[in-house]
This record gives structure tokens, C-alpha cells and sequence, in this order.
């Protein structure tokens, strides 16, 4: 889709140096993908935060740290 936007030399100078793109175009689309995806990222986690009831506890986590068998295992 064609759309003509006006954006700021300084911003799209910054967006092609982060991204390593060779066009304006793939600039754009590479910022808009990431951008896209942080934002999935984030409802994600947003949805499952919390939820796990069966994962370690740093108390947990200590406590098999310190553990003769798991230090053999390393």
C-alpha cells in the first residue's frame, strides 16, 4: 500500500542507522515489524504474568544451587 507520510530527516536518518537498512522502505517496514512485535510481547505477558504457580522461587533456586548433587552435574 502506497502512502505518502512526512517524516522528519533526523528521525529516519536514526531509524536507518539502527536497523542496517539500505532504503528509506525497508527501514520503515524493519522499525514497523519490531515495533509490531514488541507490542504482541507485551500483550503476552501482560496475559500470562503471574499465572505460573510452578515455577522456582529464588528461596527454591538458592536452595539447589547449594545442593552437593547439582553441583556434580554442573
Amino acid at each position: 500500500m502506497k502512502t505518502t507520510i512526512d517524516i522528519p530527516e533526523k528521525v529516519l536518518a536514526e531509524t536507518i542507522k539502527h536497523t542496517g537498512a539500505k532504503t528509506k522502505r525497508e527501514a520503515i517496514l524493519t522499525a514497523v515489524e519490531k515495533y509490531n512485535r514488541l507490542q504482541r510481547l507485551a500483550a503476552l505477558n501482560a496475559r500470562v504474568h503471574g499465572k505460573f504457580k510452578d515455577f522456582m522461587t529464588q528461596e527454591d533456586l538458592k536452595l539447589m544451587r547449594e545442593d552437593a548433587k547439582w553441583e556434580k552435574m554442573k
